[in-house]
C-alpha cells in the first residue's frame, strides 16, 4: 500500500499524470495482537500439581508464587535478593527498567512459601555469598534459560496445553487482576509501565472475554 502511494505521489510530482488516484488511499488496520494469559483454573492446576522435596522443585515453586503474585518481569526476579521480599508488611522491592525502584504487594500465600524456600536455600548453601535469590544447583544465579525450562516441565505435568514461559504470567497476574475489579492505574504501577497506554492492552482483554461470554451464553448468541 504504501509502496503504492509513494509510486503515484512521484508521478504526479513529477507531472507526468494530473491526478494522484492513491491519494485517498488508507493503510488497512491491522488488528492488534492480544498477549494470551492463563485461566483461573489453570493457575489452580500448576499450584496444585505434586512437587517433590527438592531444592530444584520448591525454586520453582516460590518462582511461579513470587511471579503470579507480583507480575513482575522476569529479569526482576532473577535479579532479587534475598532481603527483597519484606515478609513481615508484604512488599517486595524490585528494580526495573532504567533502574527505577517500585514495591509490589506480596499475598501471605506467596510470602510463606518465600519462607519455605530461603529455609531450604539457607540448608543447602550452608557457605553461600551469592547475592542473588535463586541459584542453579552449583550455588551461582540461576539463568533465564533454565527457569523456562522448569516452567515449561511444570506446565507439561500440569496438564497445560499451551507452552508456559516468565511473560505469560506477568499477563496473567494483570488479567486477573483486572477481572477481580482492580483499577487500571494500580495495575500499572505494579507492572511498572511508564505508560498507562501499555497497560491498556489488558482492558482489550477483558472486552474479548466480555464477547466470549455474550457469543457462548447468549439465546442469539
Amino acid at each position: 500500500m504504501e509502496a503504492i502511494k509513494s509510486f503515484y505521489s512521484f508521478q504526479a510530482g513529477e507531472g507526468r499524470i494530473k491526478d494522484n488516484p492513491a491519494q485517498s488511499l488508507r493503510s488497512p488496520r491491522l488488528p492488534s495482537r492480544l498477549p494470551k494469559f492463563l485461566t483461573r483454573e489453570e493457575m489452580d492446576r500448576l499450584f496444585s500439581t505434586p512437587v517433590d522435596g527438592s531444592y530444584e522443585s520448591a525454586r520453582t515453586r516460590t518462582m511461579l508464587e513470587v511471579l503470579y503474585a507480583t507480575g513482575m518481569r522476569v529479569s526482576e526476579l532473577l535479579s532479587l535478593k534475598p532481603d527483597a521480599v519484606n515478609v513481615e508488611d508484604g512488599w517486595v522491592r524490585v528494580f526495573g527498567k532504567g533502574s527505577k525502584e517500585r514495591l509490589i504487594p506480596i499475598h501471605d500465600r506467596a510470602v510463606s512459601i518465600f519462607k519455605q524456600y530461603l529455609s531450604l536455600r539457607r540448608e543447602k548453601f550452608k557457605d553461600d555469598n551469592a547475592p542473588e535469590l535463586f541459584l542453579n544447583r552449583m550455588g551461582r544465579p540461576l539463568s533465564r534459560a533454565q527457569f523456562w525450562r522448569d516452567l515449561r516441565d511444570l506446565g507439561r505435568r500440569a496438564g497445560i496445553s499451551q507452552a508456559l514461559h516468565p511473560h505469560l504470567l506477568r499477563h496473567t497476574f494483570a488479567t486477573h487482576l483486572l477481572q477481580g475489579g482492580a483499577d487500571l492505574r494500580s495495575v500499572q504501577e505494579m507492572l511498572g509501565h511508564s505508560s498507562l497506554a501499555t497497560t491498556q492492552i489488558y482492558t482489550h482483554l477483558e472486552k474479548s472475554a466480555l464477547k466470549g461470554a455474550h457469543r457462548k451464553f447468549h439465546p442469539r448468541g
